[in-house]
């Protein structure tokens, strides 16, 4: 059976061009032929050509079948956010890794997504390639990359991604925002600290949006990115993030580290628009806020 998928057009282009865009799978062939048969709705005309102008805002409707295969896939929680030809942004669970390491190759995020593509488009050639990464105990968004040259381009341009995290932190900053500038530095213990001299620069900055009790949560925008920046810097606020226990937590209220990454917001590389992605607090973590009592910020 078809169903329906819906796109709101972000910056003005030509129609078959972004058919192609809009999915993974789709060659221009295959979006001449959805025109062809009337399957391409645009502000409600179905008789639309392939160089139909689109403007910002418009809605454009796509009758598509459902591929059975991909429910085959054991996605182990990762949820798929968004995906196109060139970008996948997914929301990783906490306890899942973002890559392979040594003593673990099969159950993380990378490997999932790689067989979620493979089944998508029935190519064992698909795969995705890695932007940047979330601790293991860190749970958020996540971004992929498509190809090669859309991995390298968001990595070069990572200063201009937006990326903001909340976390729940043990006591409340004396300052309700401010911003962390420090050198980082791992040791061959593959713990980070924070070194006077030489190490990468690390910058956070960072806004109280509630207080309760002993704990706060804070909004943290990475001007950086660095391995555990924001855990090690709290940390050396005297305020290290519950349930770390490698940074000096003595609390771990939520059974598992309070740490969330909310949004990301970039320019997409290829169709020029700009791509917002916000994640809500997970369970857990909203159960351990439950009790604040002088809210900042009531839409969290």
């Amino acid at each position: 059976m078809p169903r329906e998928v819906v796109y709101r057009v972000d910056s003005r282009c030509e129609l078959l061009a972004y058919l192609v865009s809009q999915h993974p799978t789709r060659s221009r062939k295959h979006a001449k032929d959805l025109l062809r048969f009337g399957a391409v709705t645009v502000r409600g005309k179905t008789n639309v050509r392939h160089d139909t102008r689109l403007e910002p805002g418009d809605v454009v409707s796509v009758a598509v079948q459902d591929n059975r295969r991909v429910g085959k896939v054991d996605l182990h929680e990762l949820k798929i956010i968004h995906l196109d030809a060139d970008v996948v942004v997914a929301e990783k669970p906490a306890g899942l890794l973002s890559m392979g390491s040594v003593a673990e190759k099969q159950k993380t995020a990378h490997r999932i997504l790689n067989e979620y593509l493979k089944a998508l488009v029935g190519s064992e050639t698909q795969q995705a390639f890695i932007v940047h990464r979330l601790d293991r105990e860190t749970s958020g968004l996540i971004i992929f990359a498509r190809s090669k040259a859309i991995q390298a381009a968001l990595q070069k341009d990572w200063k201009n991604v937006t990326k903001k995290y909340l976390a729940v932190v043990e006591g409340v900053p004396a300052d309700a925002h401010g911003t962390l500038t420090d050198h980082l530095l791992e040791d061959a213990s593959m713990t980070v600290r924070r070194v006077k001299q030489g190490g990468e620069l690390a910058i956070t900055h960072y806004e109280v949006r509630d207080t309760f009790g002993d704990k706060a949560l804070i909004e943290m925008t990475l001007e950086t990115g660095r391995k555990h920046q924001i855990r090690v810097q709290f940390a050396g606020l005297g305020h290290p993030i519950a349930g770390d226990g490698k940074y000096g937590a003595r609390t771990d209220p939520a059974n598992r580290l309070a740490l969330h990454a909310c949004a990301l917001s970039f320019r997409h590389f290829v169709s020029g628009a700009i791509m917002e992605f916000r994640s809500a607090l997970p369970r857990r973590l909203q159960a351990l806020c439950a009790g604040r009592r002088t809210p900042r910020d009531k839409a969290l």
